[in-house]
């Protein structure tokens, strides 16, 4: 881009749902996946929920000649599942991983294995541009009507918010492209645009074809749980591209594309996720400008008082859970204690009237045992989820004395 003052940047952004095993016609749609990026040619192609590296390292190779920079993210027990393609030079990477991803116990869910997190690449263009893209996910809301991983998503969505504010200082564009598990009208939503300043290419796109209000998750998806669309009849939009400028750049997102349903020529869409891509107009102005936040203060003390407000029902909700594992722990540790008392009195000779119920005595103590390490356990993962909301909620407090001290 040396000497020339603007430049097209096209952006591809998918949830790739590719879980060895579990997802249906997992490998068949990768590749699909790969011939398509080969044939559009997108400048920065930013994918989830690719949690096999046999998948990247497929896509990598089928997609050298297109896009020679990638980075594959790790993380958790299973990996991030984030990666990065770009055609562009990526000079250095950062992953933060949430200090909150939902419960190790909730099984069927899974977060928590994930290690739900942030990628970000720092790309170079021309000896002028520095972009700094991040593929992300937030935890997975699956009630809306009772949403107990809520205040988790909160937390999530202000770290990333913190995360993007102290590491885009040394970029001119940056962009944010994944699935976040949130409305467009969720506070955390809200509280992420305030605080970074981050537009949504959806509605600020000049032009828009796809799935009707943007949506990414729909019910005409052969791979989407339609009963968890049933009140959403058009479907939800949770997939985003976001960016803003932070030095002497303008950027405007002229197009912005949704796929709708099957990939052309076949059965089967990319993903139970419709893919977002984006066009945007990047423009070097005369001056450079400060990066500024989102929404007018006052509104965004609002957000950030009703964000800290849901954060702290989950502190409530987690210093219950605490107290009832370590609770829990101290009654199984008393019965440890009784056991051995009767053990010892039997030993001793003052029960010798009467067998002693090896087999009985072996089971409770197995048991009590058993109760007293996954309750320890309990009561330690809840002791660093209160310590977590609590910072949270202090940091969200800092933040709004600061707004509200604001002449």
């Amino acid at each position: 881009m040396e000497g020339d003052p603007t430049l097209r940047l096209r952006v591809f952004d998918l949830n790739c749902w590719a879980i060895r095993y579990l997802s249906k016609r997992r490998q068949e749609r990768v590749r699909l996946i790969g011939d398509t990026l080969r044939q559009e040619g997108f400048d920065l192609v930013l994918l989830q929920e690719v949690w096999s590296e046999q998948d990247y390292s497929d896509l990598k190779v089928k997609l050298g000649g297109c896009y020679p920079f990638s980075h594959y993210f790790r993380s958790g027990v299973i990996g991030s599942g984030l990666c990065v393609f770009s055609r562009f030079p990526i000079l250095d990477t950062l992953l933060y991983q949430y200090s909150l991803n939902g419960y190790p116990y909730m099984l069927q869910h899974g977060d928590w294995f994930c290690g739900k997190s942030v990628g970000l690449g720092r790309c170079w263009h021309g000896g002028h541009n520095h972009f700094a893209p991040g593929s992300c996910q937030l935890h997975a809301e699956y009630c809306r009507e009772k949403d107990a991983y809520l205040p988790h998503r909160l937390v999530q969505a202000w770290e990333l918010a913190q995360f993007i504010r102290h590491t885009s200082k040394a970029a001119d564009v940056v962009l944010l492209g994944g699935d976040l598990n949130m409305h467009p009208e969720d506070v955390g939503i809200r509280l992420l645009r305030g605080w970074t300043g981050l537009r949504d290419a959806f509605t600020e796109a000049t032009r828009f074809e796809g799935c009707e209000d943007g949506c990414t998750l729909v019910p005409n998806n052969c791979f989407t749980v339609k009963t968890e669309l049933l009140p959403f009849p058009l479907g939800i939009r949770i997939d985003y591209v976001l960016y803003k400028a932070v030095s002497s750049f303008t950027v405007k997102c002229e197009e912005l594309k949704t796929t709708t349903g099957t990939a052309p020529g076949m059965d089967i869409p990319f993903s139970d996720h419709e893919a977002v891509m984006a066009t945007l107009h990047i423009r070097r102005q005369g001056q450079a400008v400060g990066a500024s936040l989102g929404t007018a203060e006052p509104t965004l003390a609002d957000v950030v008082t009703e964000a800290r407000t849901e954060v702290g029902v989950g502190l409530r909700a987690a210093q219950r859970q605490r107290y009832s594992t370590g609770r829990m722990a101290v009654l199984a540790l008393l019965l440890l204690l009784l056991q051995a008392a009767a053990a010892l009195g039997a030993l001793a000779g003052l029960a010798a009237e009467q067998p002693f119920p090896k087999l009985s005595f072996s089971l409770l103590a197995f048991l009590a045992i058993g109760v007293l390490l996954l309750a320890t356990g309990l009561h330690l993962f809840h002791t660093m989820e209160v310590k977590m909301l609590q910072g949270t909620e202090e940091q969200m407090r800092m933040a709004l004395r600061a707004l509200q001290e604001r002449p």
